[in-house]
């Protein structure tokens, strides 16, 4: 049970992120009927799905926990649909083996909300990396078998164990003098990841100039990224007050989101590179798929779990 003023503070960053969400769609809807135009357009279609995950990972940090690990497992099986399907030279042998790789998402997610910490760090890794190219042998067609071994358990990593750290948050032992908890924890690392995309994309869109990946994603830029990057920083110095963090580790911490999270992004766009795609799927209309819009969080999470956990929890 939450405390009255963990409850405050989790009330606090809610409206933090409706006001930022507010004043970015009035903006953008003011630039539109000033200058209309592609940019502008694609800014209010982004706004529009800032609303859908700002709605997600809002109602995940307020409702039981229970049912924010049910909703965690939805948004892993989505994003392992969308990758599933959009994947090239896909075996008809692998589907009952895809079969298993979806079954694995409830447990990993009930073994984060019991916080067995052990298991949770080998099921995955350890044992599904093992039982799926065992399985894909057993069916003894050798024709592409490398492929399929590296394809599945990566995409099991990417969309389910990568994610479940969002969840396991929500799980961690309490801290002496840090009451909001996990709850806190997940927010702070939701809202700085999908504004440091935000940041990045503004940024760049103003000042870029030098490419920095052009090959996979040409739209970033070293200005986007520099300007992203003290945006994130200085949010997450002054959103501390959600974690146990102090300045100088909060600062750390945004630096951390920020490179994590532009791994994530340019790794799901040089996928969508190779399955010759733009969006991984119609999820959410006008802006692509599921994991289009956790591309980022698919990597940030992890990082950002083992770095409280290492700061925190290890004695």
């Amino acid at each position: 049970m939450l405390s009255v003023n963990s409850l405050n503070e989790i009330q606090q960053m809610i409206l933090v992120i409706i006001g930022v969400l507010v004043f970015a769609s009035t903006l953008f809807w003011i630039m539109r009927k000033i200058k209309p135009g592609p940019q502008v357009d694609e800014l209010v279609l982004r706004t529009k799905s800032w609303w859908i995950m700002a709605g997600i990972f809002i109602t995940a940090a307020l409702v039981h926990p229970g049912i924010s690990f049910v909703a965690f497992g939805f948004l892993s099986f989505a994003a392992l649909r969308e990758l599933s399907s959009i994947s090239k030279n896909a075996r008809i042998e692998d589907r009952s083996v895809i079969f298993w790789a979806y079954l694995a998402i409830p447990v990993q997610y009930y073994i984060a909300y019991m916080g067995w910490f052990a298991p949770f760090l080998i099921f995955i890794p350890v044992f599904m990396f093992t039982w799926i190219p065992f399985l894909l042998v057993l069916k003894g067609h050798t024709q592409d078998i490398a492929r399929s071994m590296s394809v599945i358990p990566t995409h099991l990593m990417l969309t389910v164990f990568s994610i479940s750290h969002l969840a396991y948050l929500l799980s961690l032992p309490e801290l002496p003098g840090f009451e909001v908890g996990g709850r806190g924890l997940l927010l702070y690392v939701v809202f700085l990841t999908e504004m440091n995309d935000v940041f990045q994309f503004t940024w760049g869109k103003l000042l870029g100039r030098r490419k920095i990946i052009e090959k996979i994603s040409p739209n970033k830029t070293w200005e986007g990224f520099i300007g992203g990057l003290l945006s994130t920083v200085a949010a997450a110095y002054f959103l501390r007050f959600l974690t146990p963090f102090s300045a100088e580790i909060a600062l750390l911490a945004g630096l951390l989101i920020v490179c994590s999270g532009f791994v994530g992004d340019i790794i799901v766009s040089a996928i969508k590179r190779d399955f010759g795609l733009k969006d991984t799927g119609t999820a959410i209309k006008g802006h692509g798929g599921i994991l289009d819009r956790i591309d980022s969080l698919a990597i940030s999470s992890p990082f950002f779990f083992y770095f409280v956990y290492l700061l925190y929890y290890v004695r």
